[in-house]
């Protein structure tokens, strides 16, 4: 077993891998930016060295740096969590040629699943569904025009490396494609380090569905699979597990397609195969594969029991997986809210400030993944993402219900959160039947009810109004969720 880890990423998902490690016994090492200086993940690790100005390409996106950081720590091991260079085959390679241990799949393997094009071509080989498209890069405006004309508008331009929703841009006409090619490539290059990007037909209502797999370089095995379809700007922010208003049927066809292509990729790691699920025509198609920890693991690691991260150190270190596919029987069911700072009521623009409270939920069935403390500030330069809420209960309707009470408890002061969203979307019919799919937040806003507060508010600013007193009251006040401004409009 390997003895001394950095893990190269900050937030919660440090925090989080740092947790299993302590619990194997191993050392810990974080690195932080300049705007992390003091951060909860650097106070979690047993060492933490800065390693830049706050920008992640000067800092989190610094190869070299981070490998001259894990040698003079001692390190054995390089951890890379989710984002950043997670997926980047180069950042492997040089960890590897330094003489340290990647923690994920082989350079070949990132190279050959990381990058969204080639993988597309491994499955088409696999006889795997894919999304029609264009299977090579787009260089420049002339090339995204023919492929365009192509497959048809609506079309999606996507970051052929990493993930996470970074460098997609959806194009539903001519007019649009220049301005959204530049900002997809701009977008890709400043996340990832590779401006790469390439065009598929754009599904509107699919599901997104996809399989969590583990690799010990022998035995490939899966464990389950989890339902990702609530999405803003193509980020998830809910997922679940197992998938609702999904046949045993297709749910094993789905997993075994997953398991084609981990093999075909001598695949060796934790990872994820995702797949768009069209619940009209009963198609699944393989839209990527996540060469490292998902974001959303977590609901799996609930419902099946295991450490995945634990899983990715052992094989990593040499060892075998200790199961086998019939010892993976996962139950009841998980749901994951990411709490991220947002502003749902203004298209969920990222949210900046110093963290003035903070309550977490406990109790029966209910994990909270963090990385942020009181007194701590949210900057601008990374993701927003600033906790994950993961409940279990025996069955889905039971799992809501434990979601909106954790949710009630968690409380998070001087920076505007996704917790009033999540708290919504708990009681809506759309998500409680189960059968939403990716476009889902444009029609949970278009159609969800008012709740008793925002009916309060309503009838306060309609008195106000009548009597001529409402360009004294601020406009844009939030309360639980609602404003005026949503108020007067309505």
């Amino acid at each position: 077993m390997l003895k001394k880890i950095l893990v190269a990423n900050r937030g919660e998902i440090a925090v989080r891998i740092f947790r299993t490690c302590k619990e194997l016994g191993i050392k810990t090492v974080a690195i932080y930016s300049e705007a992390d200086r003091g951060a909860f993940h650097t106070r979690f690790a047993d060492e933490a060295y800065r390693i830049g100005p706050p920008p992640a390409a000067q800092s989190y996106l610094q190869i070299e740096t981070i490998v001259s950081v894990a040698k003079k720590a001692g390190c054995e091991g390089i951890h890379p969590g989710y984002g950043f260079l997670s997926e980047n085959e180069d950042f492997a390679h040089t960890v590897e040629a330094a003489g340290l241990v990647f923690i994920g799949p082989s350079p070949d393997a990132i190279k050959r699943l990381g990058d969204k094009i080639t993988a597309r071509t491994l499955a088409q080989q696999e006889q795997v569904p894919t999304v029609p498209g264009v299977g090579q890069s787009i260089k420049d405006f002339v090339s995204a025009q023919n492929a365009a004309k192509e497959i048809g508008f609506p079309i999606l331009i996507k970051a052929s490396a990493g993930g996470g929703g970074k460098g997609m841009r959806v194009v539903a006409n001519d007019s649009e494609l220049k301005n959204a090619l530049e900002r997809a490539q701009s977008e890709a290059h400043a996340a990832f380090g590779d401006s790469t990007v390439f065009i598929e037909k754009y599904i509107a209502h699919a599901k997104h569905i996809e399989v969590q797999i583990l690799s010990d370089g022998k035995n490939v095995l899966y464990l389950g699979e989890r339902e990702c379809s609530v999405q803003r700007r193509h980020q998830k922010l809910i997922e679940e597990s197992p998938a609702p208003k999904l046949t045993s049927v297709l749910r094993d066809a789905i997993c075994e397609s997953a398991i084609k292509i981990a093999k075909a990729a001598r695949y060796k790691s934790a990872g994820t195969v995702e797949f768009l699920f069209d619940s009209e025509a009963q198609k699944f198609y393989f839209l990527e594969v996540n060469t490292r920890l998902q974001v959303e693991h977590p609901v799996t690691e609930m419902v099946t029991g295991l450490d995945i991260v634990k899983e990715q150190i052992r094989i990593a270190s040499g060892l075998s997986l200790s199961f086998t596919q019939s010892d993976i029987r996962p139950r009841g069911h998980a749901i994951e809210c990411r709490i991220c700072a947002e502003d749902p009521e203004n298209n969920f623009l990222p949210s900046t400030g110093l963290i003035e409270e903070l309550n977490l939920p406990t109790g029966p069935g209910v994990r909270v993944d963090h990385g942020i403390a009181r007194g701590e500030r949210v900057t601008p330069f990374y993701d927003p993402l600033l906790a994950k809420l993961i409940v279990w209960a025996e069955d889905r309707s039971c799992a809501i219900e434990r979601a909106k009470r954790a949710l009630e408890e968690f409380r998070v002061l001087g920076v505007k959160t996704t917790i009033g969203f999540h708290r919504r979307v708990m009681d809506s019919g759309l998500f409680r039947e189960g059968a939403y799919t990716t476009g889902f937040i444009k029609e949970f806003e278009r159609t969800r009810e008012l709740s008793e507060d925002e009916l309060e508010i309503l009838a306060i600013a309609a008195v106000l109004k009548h009597s001529q007193e409402a360009t004294a009251v601020p406009m844009t006040t939030s309360v639980d969720g609602a404003t005026w401004k949503r108020a007067e409009q309505l």
